[in-house]
């Protein structure tokens, strides 16, 4: 399925979201924006049958951050640089967000400002040897936005966090693994491969726990230890009223390999 420089696959329970404006290395604008909304409304539709999300970028690219090919330039009056972020950027985030399956990130290439965001939301996120990340808003005079702020101290610490933001420089793949802010890290040419087996392993799993446990480490930063006591005992109880646990303990009873089902 194509939209606005945006292409949706369906591989059977997992669904493919490749950003796709490869004249600007994937550079998001309001229209990539908008194509990826519609591409999460098909998802969403199909919420029954995906049980994964791959995010990746089409050609060599992951995504470059945002489009700034066609702006007009700054004046010297007061500009609204961040007009954009609660239109278009943070409703994506927000969906990304409380998607209701695991995701699965696999950057192919580049991943610079918002585009190192996109990357790092993530369950689960591959790295093409090749790639890299890169805090690039200091070389335009922006601060980092699209939840990067966030994400960065709580994965890597305060002092690797600032020095990314503060310096703009580049983060090679094989850094970022040993940094702790990737899963795994593929050559380049087998990377969609492994992305592909992770995700419909994933997809083939308890999917219902699965949405449950993203949701539990997306909680847990801000909880306080009592609120994630709570917050595990209410997730717990909707996971063991599924079909999908009954099924997980008689497979381990049988000796089998379980068949889940997402219900």
């Amino acid at each position: 399925m194509q939209f606005k420089h945006v292409t949706l696959d369906i591989d059977g329970p997992v669904a493919i979201l490749r950003m796709d404006h490869q004249e600007v290395m994937n550079a998001v604008s309001m229209d990539m924006l908008a194509g990826l909304a519609d591409a999460l409304d098909v998802i969403d539709e199909k919420r029954a049958e995906v049980r994964c999300v791959v995010l990746t970028g089409a050609g060599r690219a992951f995504c470059t951050g945002a489009n700034l090919q066609g702006r007009d330039k700054p004046t010297t009056g007061r500009s609204n640089a961040g007009a954009a972020l609660e239109t278009g950027f943070h409703p994506f985030l927000r969906r990304i967000r409380n998607l209701h399956c695991p995701l699965v990130t696999a950057v192919n290439g580049p991943a610079a400002g918002a585009g190192m965001s996109f990357a790092l939301m993530g369950d689960m996120i591959l790295m093409a040897r090749s790639a890299y990340f890169l805090q690039a808003f200091r070389r335009i005079g922006l601060v980092p936005d699209c939840g990067s702020t966030w994400l960065l101290p709580r994965l890597v610490g305060k002092a690797r966090a600032i020095e990314l933001s503060l310096m703009g420089e580049r983060l090679p793949a094989e850094k970022a693994l040993e940094w702790g802010l990737v899963n795994r890290v593929h050559d380049d040419a087998v990377l969609m491969d492994e992305a592909m087996k992770l995700a419909h392993e994933l997809a083939n799993g308890p999917t219902i726990a699965l949405s449950l446990i993203r949701r539990l480490y997306w909680e847990s930063p801000e909880n306080s230890f009592e609120d994630q006591l709570n917050l595990e005992f209410q997730s717990q109880r909707i996971a063991g009223a599924a079909e999908d646990f009954r099924e997980g303990v008689t497979a381990f009873l049988e000796k089998r390999p379980a068949q889940f089902k997402g219900r």
